[in-house]
């Protein structure tokens, strides 16, 4: 496979983790670099492990997953958007800020496994089509960590002029996402 080709893939695979890290950018103007660092590095690396899992998993996983993925990834941006949303909506506004850092812990592993599903579709393909994994999945990863950084700096930007209203703005986004990767599979 060409670089032109896998640059393609690589950069439409990462246009969901910059949509999600522009909605998680949004509310984030606290501590903006060490979350954007820790949300590129996760996202990055989950979307590298993905086609190495995808490729080495073969047929038999995404049979079992295949049917279903998109409402995994689905139901897990639309949970964290939800929960942005009724956070944003907060009438005390202790409680508003109150939320779960999406950029840590639980809530960061489900964005990066709900960003990354499509890689371990790709990972299939390409044992299918016997891609060199490695070099494909580091230019996926890295292609990730570049457009999930961007997301959150463009995003952090927004959040800087909507103030409040920004994580309602990010909540809402994320579950656009959801709906986007939902309706893809129809």
């Amino acid at each position: 496979m060409n670089f032109s080709t896998l640059f393609v893939i690589a950069f439409s695979l990462g246009m969901d983790a910059f949509s999600v890290a522009f909605g998680v950018g949004a509310i984030k103007n606290k501590e903006l670099l060490m979350s954007t660092l820790r949300i590129s590095v996760s996202f990055g690396m989950f979307q590298f492990a993905m086609p190495i899992l995808g490729w080495s998993g073969g047929k038999l996983i995404t049979d079992l997953i295949g049917g279903f993925d998109h409402w995994i990834a689905f139901g897990l941006l639309t949970y964290v958007g939800f929960r942005m949303i009724r956070e944003g909506m907060a009438s005390n506004e202790d409680e508003k800020w109150m939320y779960n850092d999406p950029t840590k812990g639980f809530t960061l592993f489900l964005l990066s496994i709900a960003t990354s599903i499509d890689a371990f579709a790709v990972g299939l393909s390409f044992a299918f089509l016997k891609v060199e994994i490695l070099y494909s999945s580091i230019v996926i990863g890295v292609m990730c960590s570049i457009m999930t950084a961007s997301g959150m700096l463009i995003g952090s930007r927004l959040g800087n002029i909507m103030g409040k209203r920004a994580a309602i703005v990010g909540g809402v986004v994320l579950v656009l996402v959801g709906l986007k990767i939902l309706m893809e599979h129809f």
